[in-house]
Parts: structure tokens; C-alpha cells; sequence
């Protein structure tokens, strides 16, 4: 459990937690020199990713955090009606990090929080899970690694919270493992960890026993612990503790001598995994929300359930049996007898919120059934800050975009206003101050409350030198049109993707833009000869695709290319309405075209350079010795015809960045550049003609956003310490119109934007 101190200076190594390998040295380094007073901010989109968890500290009114899957955790700020971003400082080693398995906010010190980070528990993650403890609300943190992953973004994310403080005595916390790690316990304010040996079953559930990838077949674990406030004081650690356990047999533990020793609870319902806990404070009953699955997308049949914690009594209290499981469960604390469930996942027609305010004898629904195909609703939607939300949709009724949620597992009562109610879904946060006008037969009015929580990865942005200053290609929300950065821009739309894949334009006629992906109708491909205010869909395409792949389009945009996954690069002279597969090029290349010259297009594949002079017709094989392992980049130069860079590889083999000047016939690695992920090009500095380049890539040993001026003699990293977001391999581009202005995709935090101050 290697400790290290996160804060406003950089990440600076400590000593490691008693009884494991201490663990110093630097998780950063300083800037190389040049760039200072970078400005950071984000393109909006407005949400954009799940958010599983949103916890309400319960001593100090608006203090409020919120979890993502991959994109970090954020604190709300009320003076400015934002979420505000706290775990930026994430760098690239450490990516995993972003995903937060769990959170906690301190009720006795309400400036202490919490996370639980960890993406995946499989390989696909290299890093241990860690936990992150804040003394200032997420301003800084300190580290304490675990000896064991943490799964942000696995099956069963949304089930929780399986962190928890001891409201008695807040050094004492808990935490939920998966992967049959079982349960853990702090009693330093979470600086060091320990099993709770004495915690008897680690879960049974797995969500596909037969996955091999290590990813549906990891055991979910312990996955949520709530605490009985009334059986503790300030000088004794509370003594009720309840957990719960993703086992269908055996779901829910309790301890009644402070975490000394654990039993099962008797009678406690079998068939279901236990996704969430709440406990009524005062009359002393424990409910549970439960469901056939650990979700967050399926879930077939559940149970809600209502415990007497004095005698051990249950009662079924699931407001009906619909076909689907139970998830976000929420207690109003000024009136503990009223609570709020949702459906855990229903597609189809929408999510149903229940509202019980006599302890689950009774509930009402957020919308019941008119006459067919019309929905009686207790509330509007307004989605104006994330109009998108609608994904271009109109649903036949009972449908209706926007959707009222899914994936609603995150569902909260503000412990001190009965009136507000906060609800994550698949894709945004939404809010309403007037809940408790549900039970008087009025309209709860529900708006998105999203703005600064940016949680896309993204996958491929294009800057033109005319017309909207971005174009964005997202996974799950396919894409945007960007004309400013405080708006979600205009989505794409005919075709809708559910995810872009790839954008071109055209290097002489920039208003020419194609893209390609992976679509919520047919249609994979994409062109727009107005800078994307419309879009044309292809009328055919290759045959055998599968995935969207990879599009490029030549520099008069006469002629497209197109890696698509599944099938042969091919090539269309009109647009789109006819496909050709190209010869002398590998299926799966990776393709781009000269900014220049109309005839010549590239592609790479498996170390090789390929050369077309014909529109993407033919390609020669040319330049070799180029990195054939990991993932590989490269972009032609605005304005100079046959000049390529090319970024890539895999650390611990051949890795770095490459020019050519001849067209791709041969290709010079340059000096210093130690490992490079991407390239792109941006306005030329004032008294150069070369564009600015700019790379995400290690150099010099330094690991960050760089921009070199000269042609890449001289690089100058732009972001700090505090500045990493994570992974940001896919694309990293400059503004042809805006020196200085550089544009970062991230796998999580959405598109990053950086201006010089």
C-alpha cells in the first residue's frame, strides 16, 4: 500500500504504509521549460457518461460529490450551479484511477472525502486499486495503494456505496472488495488497510461465469456497508454494521460488536443480489433494493424489502413485480418513512420511479398508464443545458425522448431539503427542487444539473480552418459541432452514431467533412459538404463491415477512403454512393490523406507505410521499420504537400515519433521524443510559417501535452502536474486559427481544451 502526497505542487513521493514495501519517488516531474499559465477548460457536451453513485454528506447542507465510471470524481458548487472537477491530477501511468469504484464524504468532518479508484480488475488494467483520501474536499489528496485492483467500470459499478466512514468514529472506514478479496477496514482515517478476517463470504456472483476475459466472470464482492448511527457514540466506534454481499444465497452480514464479528442475517431474502442499502435512522428499519443481476444494463426481476432491526422481521414491500430488477434506493431523512426506488434497468418504454410515504406499505409511480399508447407523467423534463439527450429520436408512445432515465442506480434525497432530488442515468445528472409536490398531484419538474460533469472518451476531433472551430467524434454520443465551448454544439445527426469512430475533412475544400461509426440505425458512414450543419448517409457500403473503423478524405474532397472494421479499405469517387475496395492495402490500415495534394492518400498497418497517388485506388508498400506493435498515429501537414508525421508504438519495444518529408518513402525518427501517442497541428507561431505541433507524449523522460514551434527541435510541455486527465493517447490537435489553442481527447473527462493566458 505505497502512499504518495498529491497536491498543488505536483505528486511527490512518501513513505509506504506500515507492513508492505515502502514506495518512494516521483509520480511526476517538473515542466521542461517554456509554457506557463495554460488556461484549462472543457468543450461542453453536458454530461455525456453513467454516473453510479451520488453521495450527499449528511451533517453539511449542499455538500455533495458525484462518481463516474471512467471520468473521475466531481464536487458540487453551489455558488456557481457546477460540478467541479477533482481528480484531474491523474496521470498517464496511473490512468486507471479515473474510474471510481466508490466515495465518501465525512459527516463529522465534513472536509474529509474518500475514493475508491480502480477501473478494471482484470489485466486490461495494469495498476492496483487505491484509495484516495482529501482533507480539503478534493482540492488535494493523498494516496494509499491496495494490494488489490478496484473495478470503476465493471459489472455491478452502479451497486454500492462500498466505502463507508464510521459516523461515530470517523477514523474507522470500510471498504467492499470484488474479486473474492472480501471486506476491509481503516482505522487511521484510511491511511492504512487491513481484511477484516473475520468477514465470512467474499460473494458468489459473477454476471457470466463463463466470460474468460477476466472481465463478467470477476466476482463482484462485498458491494455495499451501512452503519446504525444510534449504536455508537463520539468515544465508541458504532457497534450495528450491515453488509452487503453479491451472493444470491447468502446476501446480507451483520456485525452487532463493531466490525469484531459477522454473521448472516436471518431470514434475509435469497434470489436476488442486494444492490443497495438504506437504513431509516430513526424508526430503525434497514430496506434493501434488489435485483436478478448486478447490472448496470440488464436486469430481469427484483424485490424491494423492509427489515425491523429489532426483531428481525421482514416484509415485502416491492411496489410491483414488472419485469424488472431494483436499484436506486433513497431515503428522505427529514421524513424517513418516505422513500424513492427505481426500476434498475426497464428499456422499454422508460425507468419508473416509486414513491412510498408510509414505510412501503403504499406507492405511487413517476408516470402510470392512460389510455394506450399514452403515459399519465407526475413530471416534465426539461433538457435544455443537454439538448442531445433526445438522441435525434422520435419514438413511437409509449416511448419518448428524452427518457426519464436508465441505468438509474444512483438516486438521492438531499438529506436536508425533502424538495431535492438528484438521479444519475447512462448518460447525464438530473434534478428536481420540488419532489414532495409529487404526493399533492402536482408536476415535478426535472432538469438536467450537469454542467462541468464531462465524462465522453473521445475518439477522433478535427479542427477546419473555416467555419466551426471543432468537430468531435465521442463514444455513446456519437458527436459534435462545435462553433463555441460553452454549449453542447450541434450532434450529429442522419446518420446518428451511437459512437463516431473517425472525422476527416478535406484539406483544400474544408467544408467537406466525412465520418464514420457505429450507428443506432444502418447507416456507418457520414458526409457533410457544410462544415456538418447537415450530413448525407452513405446509400451502401462495403460488404462484411462491422465497426465503423476509420475514414480519410482527399485534399479537393472528390475522393473517400475508408478502414472499416470487419472489411476491405475501400474507396468512393461519389460520396459514398459506391464502394471499391482498394488494392495493395491491408484490411484494418489506418488511413489519412495529404492536406495537399488531391491524388495522394496513406494508410499504415503492422510496421508498413503504404502510398496512394490515385485517390486511394492503389497502394505501394513504402516506408518500413516503424513501430508494428501498439497503437499508431500519424497526420499529413496543412499546407505542405508529402510532409507526415507518425507517433507510436509499444513501451518496452519500438516506440516514439517519426517525419517524413518525401511522401512517406522514408521516415527520420526525431531525437528526444521518447514515446509519442499522437500528433496534430495547429496555427503557426507568430514569425513562423511551420504549424505548431502538438503531441500527447513523453519526452525527455516527462510524460504530458507538448507543442513545438520549430518543427520539433525544441518541445514545450503546456499542462502541469495538476493537468494530466488520465489516459489522452487518441488525439491531441491544435486550432489552425488560434495559436497556442490545443484540443485533448481524453478516455473519460471529455474533450480538454488549453489556451495560453
Amino acid at each position: 500500500m505505497n502512499e504518495a502526497r498529491i497536491s498543488r505542487r505536483g505528486l511527490l513521493g512518501a513513505a509506504g504504509a506500515v507492513g508492505v514495501a515502502a514506495g518512494a519517488g516521483m509520480l511526476g516531474a517538473p515542466a521542461l521549460a517554456g509554457e506557463k499559465g495554460y488556461r484549462w477548460d472543457n468543450v461542453e457536451v453536458v454530461g455525456g457518461g453513467f454516473v453510479p453513485g451520488i453521495v450527499f454528506n449528511q451533517s453539511e447542507p449542499g455538500l455533495v460529490y458525484a462518481r463516474t465510471d471512467i471520468g473521475g470524481a466531481y464536487r458540487w458548487q453551489p455558488s456557481t450551479g457546477r460540478w467541479v472537477p477533482l481528480l484531474d491530477w491523474v496521470g498517464w501511468e496511473k490512468w486507471g484511477w479515473s474510474g471510481v469504484a466508490s466515495l465518501a464524504t465525512d459527516a463529522r468532518d465534513p472536509d474529509r472525502v474518500y475514493a475508491a479508484v480502480g477501473t478494471y480488475t482484470n489485466d486490461w488494467d495494469p495498476n492496483h486499486g487505491a484509495i484516495l483520501r482529501s482533507r480539503d474536499r478534493g482540492r488535494t489528496w493523498k494516496v494509499t495503494e491496495l494490494p488489490f485492483k478496484l473495478g470503476g467500470n465493471m459489472p455491478g459499478r452502479g451497486m454500492g456505496e462500498r466505502l463507508a466512514i464510521d459516523p461515530n468514529r470517523n477514523e474507522v472506514l470500510y471498504l467492499g472488495a470484488p474479486s473474492g478479496h472480501g471486506l476491509w477496514r481503516s482505522t487511521d482515517h484510511g491511511e492504512r488497510w487491513a481484511p477484516v478476517t473475520a468477514f465470512p463470504n467474499p460473494g458468489t456472483y459473477r454476471a457470466d461465469p463463463n466470460d474468460t476475459s477476466g472481465y463478467a466472470n470477476d466476482l463482484q464482492g462485498v458491494v455495499w456497508v451501512v452503519f446504525d448511527p444510534r449504536t455508537g457514540g463520539r468515544r465508541r466506534r458504532t457497534q450495528t454494521i450491515y453488509a452487503g454481499v453479491a451472493d444470491k444465497d447468502n446476501p446480507l452480514y451483520r456485525s452487532t460488536d463493531g466490525g469484531t464479528t459477522w454473521a448472516a442475517v436471518p431470514g434475509a431474502p435469497t434470489g436476488h443480489v442486494p444492490h443497495k442499502g438504506v437504513l431509516d435512522h430513526v424508526g430503525g428499519f434497514l430496506y434493501l433494493a434488489t435485483s436478478d443481476t448486478g447490472g448496470p444494463y440488464d436486469g430481469g426481476s427484483g424485490r424491494v424489502w423492509k427489515l425491523d432491526t429489532a426483531t428481525d422481521a421482514w416484509t415485502d414491500v416491492t411496489p410491483e413485480n414488472g419485469g424488472w430488477g431494483y436499484s436506486g434506493l433513497t431515503i428522505d431523512r427529514q421524513h424517513p418513512g418516505t422513500l424513492l426506488v427505481a426500476t434498475q434497468i426497464a428499456w422499454w418504454p422508460d425507468v419508473v420511479f416509486f414513491r412510498t410515504t408510509d414505510g412501503g406499505a403504499t406507492w405511487t409511480r413517476s408516470w402510470d398508464w392512460g389510455a394506450w399508447p399514452n403515459r399519465v407523467k407526475r413530471y416534465d423534463l426539461d433538457i435544455t443545458d443537454a439538448p442531445w439527450l433526445t438522441w435525434n429520436a422520435t419514438p413511437a408512445l409509449p416511448e419518448e425522448a428524452p427518457k426519464l432515465g436508465w441505468m438509474t442506480e444512483s438516486l438521492e434525497i438531499d438529506p436536508f431539503d425533502s424538495d431535492r432530488l438528484l438521479y444519475g442515468t447512462g448518460a447525464t445528472v438530473y434534478a428536481t427542487d420540488n419532489l414532495t409536490d409529487w404526493d399533492t398531484g402536482g408536476t415535478v419538474h426535472i432538469e438536467v444539473r450537469a454542467r462541468g460533469l464531462e465524462e465522453t472518451a473521445v475518439l477522433d476531433l478535427v479542427s477546419p480552418p473555416v467555419g466551426a472551430h471543432l468537430i468531435s467524434a465521442l463514444g455513446d454520443v456519437g458527436g459534435f459541432v462545435h462553433h463555441d465551448f460553452a454549449n453542447p454544439g450541434l450532434m450529429f445527426a442522419n446518420p446518428t452514431h451511437g459512437s463516431t469512430t473517425g472525422l476527416d475533412f478535406a484539406g483544400l475544400a474544408p467544408g467537406t467533412v466525412v465520418r464514420v461509426g457505429n450507428p443506432t440505425g444502418g447507416e456507418r458512414f457520414g458526409i457533410s459538404y457544410d462544415g456538418g450543419a447537415t450530413w448525407t448517409p452513405a446509400a451502401s457500403q462495403p460488404d462484411g463491415i462491422s465497426g465503423g473503423g476509420r475514414v480519410a478524405v482527399n485534399a479537393d474532397g472528390t475522393h473517400v477512403l475508408w478502414s472499416p472494421d470487419g472489411a476491405a479499405v475501400s474507396h468512393s469517387a461519389d460520396g459514398g454512393a459506391t464502394w471499391t475496395p482498394s488494392s495493395g492495402v491491408p484490411a484494418g490500415a489506418r488511413v489519412e490523406s495529404d492536406r495537399v495534394d488531391p491524388a495522394r492518400m496513406y494508410a499504415f498497418a503492422a510496421g508498413i507505410f503504404h502510398v496512394s497517388t490515385d485517390g486511394g485506388a492503389t497502394f505501394t508498400a513504402a516506408a518500413t521499420g516503424l513501430p508494428a506493435e501498439g497503437d499508431v498515429r500519424f497526420q499529413a501537414v496543412p499546407g505542405n504537400a508529402g510532409d507526415i508525421w507518425l507517433a507510436g508504438g509499444k513501451a518496452g519495444g519500438v516506440y516514439g515519433m517519426w517525419r517524413s518529408t518525401d511522401g512517406g518513402r522514408t521516415f527520420a525518427r526525431l531525437a528526444g521524443v521518447d514515446e509519442a501517442d499522437n500528433v496534430g497541428f495547429g496555427k503557426a507561431a507568430p514569425h513562423r510559417t511551420y504549424p505548431a505541433v502538438y503531441t500527447s507524449a513523453k519526452v525527455r523522460g516527462v510524460r504530458g501535452i507538448f507543442r513545438s514551434d520549430d518543427g520539433g527541435r525544441r518541445w514545450t510541455r503546456l499542462n502541469d502536474d495538476r493537468h494530466q486527465w488520465a489516459w489522452t493517447g487518441a488525439v491531441v490537435i491544435g486550432d489552425p486559427r488560434v495559436y497556442g489553442r490545443v484540443y485533448v481527447g481524453t478516455n473519460g473527462r471529455g474533450i480538454i481544451v488549453g489556451e495560453p493566458r
